[in-house]
């Protein structure tokens, strides 16, 4: 289905490109027949993963409309999506993996990411991503990370916006490296080392102490006002979960 869907649309830019003039050209991004086309390597990387039946299987559902002009050009594109396999990201089964783009950004062909996101190539020091597979005979990890990188330039993403998205992908793998211990005598849990919540909210542009007291100690809305509850070790590591 997957794959089918980019042959149809690649069929529609390439006859809708040929029946007039190109594409208007911004000077910053692609023009609308290639940023169509160029939609399917940023989604996929984000949205794509390994399943027992399939190495690049969708696990969300999207809805593609394209618009055409009265000359039988291409006018204009939106995609809804639905239903993101949310829970991947946090667990994956032995034979399957987690969404290509952590795979992606470890496979080095940028050292640049691995530098700026605080993180070394080995997928097995982060434990959300390599609970199940880490590599795919298949899938050429990267390249792959060119196609995602040369996508989000085509689509119209500022450098900053890229490095962004990067940095909130980053920020997932430390957040599953973070620890919690339970306090003597008190089903109250406490942060066990700060390095990785540190390292996490660099990225995210958060304080890691407010991060930190908002897992441990949240805050709940009681009638009109607001009080801290304690959370257990179990309860922070869901909190986490919910989070990445």
């Amino acid at each position: 289905k997957t794959v089918n869907t980019k042959r149809v649309i690649q069929y529609f830019a390439s006859i809708a490109a040929a029946g007039g003039a190109a594409g208007k050209k911004d000077s910053s991004k692609g023009t609308l027949e290639d940023q169509i086309i160029q939609a399917n390597p940023a989604l996929e990387a984000f949205g794509n993963a390994k399943t027992v039946r399939n190495d690049n299987s969708s696990r969300f559902g999207k809805f593609i409309r394209i618009h055409f002009g009265t000359s039988g050009k291409l006018a204009s594109a939106d995609v809804e999506t639905y239903l993101l396999e949310k829970s991947r990201v946090t667990f994956q089964l032995k034979s399957e993996r987690n969404y290509h783009i952590f795979f992606q950004i470890l496979s080095n062909e940028k050292p640049e990411l691995l530098d700026m996101l605080l993180i070394t190539n080995n997928p097995y020091d982060y434990s959300y991503i390599s609970q199940g597979e880490v590599t795919v005979t298949s899938i050429n990890d990267n390249e792959e990370l060119l196609a995602t990188d040369q996508a989000f330039d085509v689509l119209g993403f500022t450098p900053e916006e890229k490095m962004g998205v990067y940095k909130l992908t980053g920020a997932i793998m430390h957040y599953g490296n973070m620890r919690f211990k339970q306090k003597q005598r008190e089903e109250q849990a406490e942060p066990d080392g700060t390095e990785e919540a540190d390292k996490a909210t660099y990225l995210m542009g958060l304080n890691s102490a407010d991060l930190l007291k908002g897992l441990c100690h949240p805050r709940v809305k009681v009638g009109n006002e607001y009080v801290t509850k304690g959370q257990s070790v179990d309860q922070v590591y869901y909190s986490i979960g919910a989070l990445a």
